[in-house]
């Protein structure tokens, strides 16, 4: 009985062995399996979300980093202090940055992911008022009076040279005045007194 015991033991250490051995060799060996090939190195950036006006943190706003040639893009939103963190982008790559917050301008701009740690800053502004064509814009007007200011001296320029020419061709004689038609009569009232 005891011999048994020992046989199976032996038996079952030896199917082990073998099937370890096994799986080692098919471990080194060049035809199985994938080789492993190692990620590209990323980047840390840093994200932090402002106002213009008086530099508090925007909360909540959506920051969407767009890999270079349609290779996907990534969404983040802003804590309290107006950050976000992302470390998965490839360094050396290129991103399209766009910050978008509820009652703010959108933002966007291109960073190439060149260091190991980066940190962007972005102050947000309020929108600014529709443009109108029935409101006043003196900016407007500003630049307009410029170029006038050359039409108008080119124009007093012809009409100057227009007066002289004219006084040239004139006649002599056109200081004597002619007769004038004399004015229409007035026409009769009509008498109310008499039928019609």
């Amino acid at each position: 009985m005891l011999c048994r015991r020992v046989r199976s033991i032996l038996t079952s250490v030896l199917v082990l062995g073998f099937a370890a051995g096994l799986s080692l060799f098919a471990q080194d060996s060049p035809h199985r399996g994938r080789k492993y090939k190692a990620p590209p190195p990323t980047s840390h950036i840093d994200v932090t979300i402002l106002r213009n006006e008086d530099g508090k943190p925007i909360e909540n706003a959506a920051v969407v980093f767009q890999l270079e040639g349609d290779k996907g893009n990534m969404e983040l939103k802003t804590d309290e202090d107006g950050k976000t963190m992302i470390d998965v982008l490839p360094t050396g790559s290129k991103v399209l940055l766009q910050v978008i917050a509820k009652g703010f301008q959108t933002y966007g701009s291109d960073y190439t992911i060149d260091k190991a740690q980066m940190a962007v800053v972005v102050k947000l502004k309020r929108p600014g008022q529709q443009y109108s064509i029935y409101d006043n814009h003196p900016e407007a007007a500003d630049s307009d009076k410029g170029s006038d200011k050359d039409n108008s001296a080119d124009a007093t320029k012809d009409k100057s040279s227009k007066d002289s020419s004219q006084k040239d061709a004139a006649p002599k004689d056109a200081t004597k005045s002619q007769p004038s038609d004399p004015p229409n009569p007035p026409s009769p009232k009509p008498d109310s007194s008499q039928p019609q």
